[in-house]
């Protein structure tokens, strides 16, 4: 094909299967258009063409973070052929998205992620069989580890049974771009987790199972949608469902409720960019100002 899409997917074997899936959509999408448009192979290709097309996807109604992922795909596209000879400048280097909303995400609080977990530890009490207690178990091991080392769905599914090292407290964890980070968690995340490999996990793990943390049923490795699944199960107190991102949210938020610095919140999130982590310095200021409105005599 002379777009090359299939070259571009190959030169990101370092990045996640979700984000190779997603460039592949989106460049894929911007090739169909250009070849509709009057385009059909690169070497027609110019910043008209894709200011066109960014123009197209606004008037779609697209969000602007989904215009903004759209865009990097086909500037990724267009880099990647640029590389590879097929295109003797680099056009989609002027090619620039709206700047995306930085928008401020809903966390449970303190009180209720410690219900969440607690209510999930309880339900073991109620579950006997082999099978059910050894899910229910992986189940409340997941919902720890989320919480208690804030980390992302991909990289707690991913996660290797070399990578923890209960004595010590730590997992060392594969995240964005292939970068590995060692992560504390406590100590109820420690004994969930211990709990888990020591008891569950030879329930649901079979001959031909990966060395991966968490299996499902099968023995299989445990997806990202099915831990998603796991989350939704143990809504929030007020009846609100949550989802693992949630979660991470949150264990940002408390740290740094609790007094703790940035740089090292952006240590153990795994984020690349310090501006990405300032986000959660607003959601604590948030909420300072409304425990100050609500108490202080003169807000």
């Amino acid at each position: 094909m002379a777009w090359d899409v299939e070259g571009l997917v190959a030169s990101l074997a370092g990045r996640s299967e979700h984000t190779r899936r997603a460039y592949e959509h989106d460049a894929t999408e911007f090739v169909v258009w250009a070849e509709r448009g009057g385009c059909p192979d690169p070497a027609a290709l110019d910043r008209r063409t894709l200011r066109r097309y960014l123009a197209y996807l606004e008037t779609r109604g697209f969000a602007r973070r989904t215009v903004a992922r759209k865009a990097a795909a086909v500037r990724a596209l267009v880099a990647h052929l640029r590389r590879t000879g097929q295109l003797a400048g680099d056009p989609g280097r002027a090619l620039h998205a709206p700047r995306r909303e930085a928008r401020l995400p809903r966390v449970p609080s303190a009180a209720d992620a410690a219900a969440l977990l607690d209510r999930a530890a309880a339900t073991l009490n109620a579950v006997d069989e082999p099978l059910p207690r050894a899910l229910a178990e992986r189940d409340v091991a997941l919902l720890e580890l989320l919480y208690g080392a804030g980390l992302r769905v991909s990289e707690a599914c991913g996660l290797r049974l070399d990578a923890c090292d209960l004595g010590a407290g730590l997992v060392t964890v594969l995240g964005k771009r292939a970068k590995t980070r060692r992560v504390p968690i406590g100590a109820p995340a420690r004994a969930a987790l211990g709990v888990y490999l020591d008891e569950a996990r030879p329930v649901l793990a079979g001959a031909d199972s990966p060395p991966v943390v968490f299996l499902t049923r099968r023995g299989t490795a445990l997806p990202p949608r099915d831990a998603h699944r796991v989350v939704a199960a143990h809504p929030l107190r007020d009846g609100r469902r949550t989802h693992p991102h949630a979660l991470r949210h949150a264990y940002a938020t408390h740290l740094l409720d609790g007094g703790a610095d940035l740089r090292a919140v952006q240590e153990l999130l795994g984020h690349a960019d310090l501006t990405t982590t300032q986000l959660y310095t607003h959601l604590s200021q948030d909420r300072l100002r409304a425990v100050y409105a609500a108490t202080h005599p003169r807000a």
